[in-house]
């Protein structure tokens, strides 16, 4: 399978998933190659990255150091997706799932892509001014939609019980918030 048969493939099984659809999961190989491609995924999430902070200032204001910012939205993110592979890896033999790891790791790095669509498209009510119960309204059930895809997708792909992929999604979620917090502390 070549880069580009395996970002659709990745990218297709991730839009699946979001429909609630458990063929998403087999819709993408576990071999090494199709493991590495998926990390592809990172530069397919970068422009939801930055544009999450264009959005916020939008409402607000750009402040002036918004290229020091920008980069280090971006290296938190990319320390937080890397942290959380390098965790999952060394967690798998302790589910007993290892070999189900890799096809687990390539579904986790497409749905991102999506969860970062889902996150963006829930804050454009805001930054057109939409009153605040729309708006929030907007972010609840996108926020609720990509976190939901994210346990879905952890739940088929390991196959592992509903508490288990509950568990892994707040490990994600405090990996992303205690590098977003030190970042934070670091740098100011």
């Amino acid at each position: 399978m070549n880069s580009t048969s395996s970002v659709a493939s990745g990218l297709h099984a991730a839009l699946r998933l979001a429909w609630g659809r458990p063929d998403g999961v087999v819709l993408v190989t576990d071999d090494r190659k199709t493991i590495v491609s998926s990390f592809w995924a990172i530069a397919f999430c970068l422009p939801t990255v930055i544009c999450r902070l264009i959005m916020s200032w939008l409402i607000t204001r750009v402040p002036a150091d918004a290229l020091h910012l920008v980069g280090r939205e971006v290296v938190v993110f990319l320390l937080g997706w890397l942290v959380f592979v390098e965790v999952t890896h060394r967690l798998a033999p302790l589910l007993g799932r290892m070999e189900r790891w890799g096809r687990f790791i390539v579904v986790w790095n497409w749905c991102n892509v999506i969860e970062g669509v889902l996150i963006v498209v829930g804050g454009i009510p805001g930054v057109f001014g939409a009153p605040a119960i729309i708006d929030q309204l907007c972010e609840v059930v996108t926020i609720g939609w990509a976190l939901w895809l994210e346990w879905y997708a952890i739940r088929l792909a390991l196959d592992v019980a509903k508490p288990t992929a509950a568990w892994l999604v707040l490990l994600d979620q405090s990996i992303g918030i205690l590098l977003a917090s030190l970042a934070i502390a670091l740098t100011t």
